[in-house]
């Protein structure tokens, strides 16, 4: 079951059943859930096999998986036999072509033939047989109807070696094309081997023994050693390593890994032991979420393929009509001999077969959707695939989508004269006993011991003080130090300077006046510069939005090489901003961390998600997340938008073209039911394998590049 003739096939059984309530259709993993009361499952499935499928139940009651589908499901249960059989089959049809030849023209010889040549057609085209008859008898007509129309018509006309040959070489080549299809289907699938199925756990008497994933409960203490996969999602509480996480995320260079670090299932210890907290079990980690995340994008078509769907089901009755009217008229109007009449319309019944079209747009996506899942990107939909390429803005949120949102001490200066190692010293002291994240940031961004600080208070909204050294001080904001009468002009001007480029300065003081400046801002990230870049160069044009202050705003937008950069702006502003920058520039993204974003997210074309691994509400609100924090990837994901559109097109192009030519050699040519079927698969087997480029992957990645151009001063 992959294409939709058989789906409205499988519906039109199971729908009028009582009981059951939906009906879930995944073409692309050849699957099905079905909805419903237990009674009502099993009389679909027995619906599902009166209509000529196989169904094999996956999971009862509630979700039934059919595994049936035009190319033999024993190909993939026993391939080896399969290849035996055709195998077979092709002898027999290759027997039948040379008793057809070199035989004699009796009875004894023909009656021997037309015996080999059903043995051929049989062993070859049974299932072909069976789906096409149910498909006959209910007014369908699939490639299954066309084949064995086309097959038995030229038995009876006497061109019983052609269709013994004809119908080997169209098994062989379907389980080729199956085979094809299968690696842009399973591309995802290696991700699930990528957990393993046991880990290492810390017993309550203290030893650790092997158990399987499944029965691991949370907060459990997992342990990994170096060369082997973490089992769980979970949060470091001993060791140091690097760990492997491109399975996740994408990031090629391995991650440094510390208690407090975390971890996600599927990816590889590098060095050193870890132990690790259990956050999640092994069902539900961020490698089973990314997993179902692409299959049921996969289970959705996207724009082209709905199109392609819609023109298959008209296509294929219609050239079942013309080869009826070349079978038919010519032999009344043209005086054509009936048997050449009939041979062409078989032949053009053989060239109708909508396979390398209705095929070519789901393989191109699915291989599409899983080249990015291999980049760290998560697309949720073939829709999103397409329409990425369409995009002339993309919004993007400052604090940790263009910056690390984490702030650090960036610049120190002394004043009056003081001595800077002091003034750090006594500002370390001070700030290490704070929980504010600038006091934070100042004490871990100063080196060397701190000092005892006596008769420490917390100054609301001002900064905090108290003694060290001997030496009553404070360190806080501006306000704090206009409200003790240290300020003048000058320091008033180097404060603004610091705020011009979007920086937090916070002073420390004594009685006797300021000692020292520290400024705080939130760094931009190592990427952010060349995606930016990267957007302009794709003729796409980058925004920033963002709550913080408008000063903040404009700074990081200089830096980061961003033009059109909006400040201050609450969740409802930005919504306001998405419309207006849609009327200006067309299809707008919006990028941000899928919470407070939440509203924009849902308002723009397509919203991406920034550092999605581990944070559920991020996978929830995107229609694209990016599994690490790497900016680089919108662009990537625009480029992949665009190339898989241009290959869906070559595909349609080419399908489409190679059955015009052979319609015109069919009807006034020369076209045999051999070059028919070499036509038709050969033409599917050509879309497969240009929709299969997609997988490949191209080193370096394009932001990659230009980052190292920025670093050259090339851009």
């Amino acid at each position: 079951m992959d294409c939709t003739v058989e789906e409205s096939e499988i519906r039109r059984v199971v729908e009028p059943i009582p009981g059951i309530r939906g009906l879930h259709f995944r073409l692309n993993q050849r699957t099905l859930r079905i909805d419903g009361a237990e009674d009502a499952v099993t009389a679909a499935l027995a619906a599902i096999r009166k209509a000529g499928f196989k169904p094999e139940t996956l999971t009862a009651p509630t979700a039934v998986g059919t595994d049936a589908h035009d190319h033999d499901h024993t190909h993939d249960h026993a391939p080896g036999a399969s290849y035996a059989r055709y195998a077979a089959a092709l002898v027999f049809a290759t027997v039948a072509e040379v008793i057809s030849y070199f035989a004699p023209d009796t009875m004894v010889w023909t009656v021997l033939g037309m015996v080999v040549a059903a043995a051929a057609i049989g062993l070859a085209g049974l299932e072909t047989y069976t789906k096409g008859l149910n498909a006959l008898r209910h007014g369908k007509l699939n490639i299954n109807a066309l084949m064995s129309v086309a097959v038995t018509g030229a038995f009876v006309i006497g061109q019983w070696p052609e269709a013994a040959m004809v119908m080997a070489l169209y098994s062989i080549a379907e389980l080729i094309e199956a085979r094809a299809v299968d690696r842009a289907r399973n591309a995802i699938k290696g991700l699930v081997d990528l957990a393993p199925d046991d880990a290492e756990i810390l017993q309550p008497d203290g030893s650790w023994n092997r158990m399987k994933a499944t029965e691991v409960a949370l907060n459990a203490i997992a342990r990994v050693k170096p060369g082997e996969r973490v089992a769980f999602d979970g949060v470091v509480t001993k060791g140091n390593s690097s760990i492997n996480q491109a399975s996740v995320t994408g990031e090629s260079i391995p991650v440094d890994k510390e208690p407090g670090s975390q971890v996600f299932a599927g990816t590889i210890n590098e060095n050193g032991e870890l132990e690790f907290r259990v956050t999640a079990a092994s069902s539900n980690s961020t490698l089973a979420r990314i997993i179902h995340a692409v299959e049921e994008a996969q289970g959705t078509r996207a724009p082209t393929q709905r199109i392609v769907d819609h023109f298959a089901a008209i296509y294929t009755p219609a050239v079942f009509a013309m080869a009826l009217a070349v079978a038919v008229l010519p032999p009344l109007l043209l005086d054509w001999p009936w048997l050449t009449a009939i041979y062409k319309a078989l032949v053009l019944l053989v060239i109708a077969c909508p396979c390398a079209l209705v095929i070519s747009t789901p393989v191109t996506v699915v291989s599409g959707l899983a080249a990015a899942a291999r980049r760290g990107i998560l697309i949720k939909g073939g829709t999103y695939l397409e329409d990425a390429r369409l995009l002339k803005a993309v919004a993007l949120d400052k604090t940790g989508t263009l910056t690390e949102g984490k702030p650090k001490l960036v610049a120190f200066k002394a004043w009056r004269a003081t001595d800077e190692g002091q003034a750090q010293r006594w500002a370390k002291s001070l700030a290490a006993r704070s929980d504010h994240p600038v006091s934070r940031s100042i004490a871990a961004g100063i080196e060397g011991a701190a000092a005892e600080v006596d008769r420490f208070k917390a100054l609301l909204g001002r900064g905090v003080e108290g003694t060290v050294d001997g030496r009553a001080m404070v360190l806080g904001n501006h306000r704090l130090i206009r409200e003790r009468n240290q300020s003048d002009e000058q320091l008033d001007a180097e404060l603004m300077a610091h705020e011009a480029q979007g920086r937090t300065v916070t002073l420390l003081a004594d009685d006797t006046g300021v000692l020292g400046l520290f400024a705080v801002a939130d760094t931009i990230k190592a990427s952010s510069v060349a995606a930016v870049a990267q957007l302009k160069q794709l003729g796409v044009t980058p925004a920033m939005l963002t709550g913080d202050n408008t000063a903040t705003a404009q700074a990081v937008a200089r830096e980061s090489g961003i033009d059109d950069a909006r400040g201050g702006l609450l969740p409802e502003d930005k919504l306001s901003a998405i419309k207006a920058m849609r009327e200006r520039y067309g299809p707008t993204a919006m990028t941000g961390d899928g919470i407070n974003d939440a509203p924009a997210l849902a308002q723009a074309d397509i919203g991406f998600a920034m550092g999605g691994a581990g944070t559920d509400t991020a996978m929830e609100a995107a229609d694209v997340v990016i599994m690490n924090d790497n900016l680089g990837r919108i662009a990537e994901t625009i480029q992949l938008s665009r190339r898989t559109h241009a290959i869906l097109w070559q595909n349609i192009s080419l399908a489409l073209a190679i059955k015009a030519v052979f319609f015109v050699l069919a009807v006034f040519g020369s076209a045999t039911m051999w070059m028919a079927v070499f036509a038709d698969m050969g033409a599917s087997l050509l879309v497969v394998g240009n929709g299969l480029r997609l997988l490949r992957r191209v080193q370096p990645a394009p932001v990659e590049q230009t980052a190292a151009r920025l670093a050259t001063h090339e851009v």
